[in-house]
């Protein structure tokens, strides 16, 4: 009772092979009728201050945190600080997701 070792239970093809051996069809002319545009010539590019805002923003708002916890800002321990730091870090993460 031998079998082949291509064919699986009931004669059925092994999975991820056709009877050729290729998992694709194989076909020579393939068209594609999908238009890609050209890219612009005056694409999009943000300022040099863009990327720089971003970086202080998020440097901004750990400091504050750190400095809070320290106590070093002006009114000891205060959740305002805290506030003004996750604005600032959420300031550059606005800011980042608008960046070309």
């Amino acid at each position: 009772m031998a079998t082949k070792a291509n064919t699986g239970p009931g004669k059925a093809q092994r999975k991820g092979r056709s009877s050729s051996g290729r998992t694709t069809t194989s076909t020579k002319s393939v068209r594609n009728d999908r238009y890609t545009p050209p890219i612009p010539k005056n694409a999009k590019t943000s300022p040099r201050w863009m990327g720089l805002a971003i970086i202080a923003l998020f440097i901004l708002g750990v400091l504050v945190v750190i400095l809070n916890y320290a106590d070093v800002l002006p009114g000891g321990v205060n959740n305002w600080w805290l506030v003004a730091a996750i604005g600032s870090i959420f300031g550059g993460l606005i800011l980042a997701t608008r960046y070309h």
